[in-house]
């Protein structure tokens, strides 16, 4: 029932968020050589990042990059200038010389009127335990993050096009896209949607299912490169 419930109420903000999120829209194609990837971003939704990504877009920071992790079902990530040198042990670690904050509303997405044990987080806390009755917005904030609930925020759901970090307040280049069916609501608070796909989803899932090693990246003689990217 609580997965049926946070499906719905995730559908519901989706639409709701996309609405406010059309407003203002770049496009934005990666060319891969597994064909081509179109996207949407959304500068409403988080001006600062969508900002940077287009700056780097158009800086050619992107071009002759690879996914360096995949995994079916639920994301392929890239973004990362490691990938370039042929150092395959680095990739994943790379990024531009500075980071950017997250851009996340709470109310948006729903944290702040979500308890704990109605969430996914349900299996993790034992119904007595303190956290238990917590908001998840409570407990993000408790684990460092912030929120800036002026924004239209978009959930992580199927398509979305997200900043990878590694926690609170640490986007530099690096990006996932969701390739979960049902999203991945575990992700909200964390990691800020930037844009969705909106043409090449078979070329993403083509991706996700390329043979990889024991740290998900992509066998070098079949890994996807983005030869280049073009903001419209």
């Amino acid at each position: 029932m609580i997965k049926i419930l946070a499906v719905i109420i995730v559908t519901i903000l989706s639409i709701t968020c996309y609405a406010d999120a059309d407003k203002d829209v770049k496009i934005v194609k990666f060319e891969t050589n597994y064909g081509d990837i179109e996207l949407e971003l959304y500068p409403q939704v988080a001006p600062k990042l969508v900002a940077n990504f287009i700056k780097l877009s158009n800086e050619q920071f992107y071009d002759e990059t690879y996914f360096h992790r995949v995994i079916p079902d639920f994301m392929i990530q890239g973004g990362d200038p490691n990938t370039r040198d042929g150092d395959r042990a680095s990739a994943g670690t790379g990024g531009p010389s500075y980071r950017l904050d997250d851009e996340i509303s709470a109310k948006a997405l729903g944290l702040d009127k979500t308890l704990v044990k109605d969430s996914y987080m349900a299996r993790q806390v034992p119904p007595n335990h303190p956290e238990a009755n917590m908001s998840l917005q409570d407990l993000l904030e408790q684990q460092g993050y912030n929120f800036k609930n002026d924004l239209p925020s978009i959930p992580n759901t199927y398509g979305a096009l997200s900043m990878a970090n590694a926690g609170p307040n640490t986007n530099g280049s690096q990006f996932f896209i969701i390739t979960a069916k049902e999203g991945t609501p575990w992700l909200d608070g964390k990691h800020t949607v930037i844009g969705k796909v909106v043409k090449g989803m078979d070329v993403v899932h083509k991706i996700e299912n390329l043979p990889r090693d024991s740290r998900d990246n992509p066998l070098e003689e079949n890994q996807a490169t983005i030869k280049k990217v073009t903001v419209k």
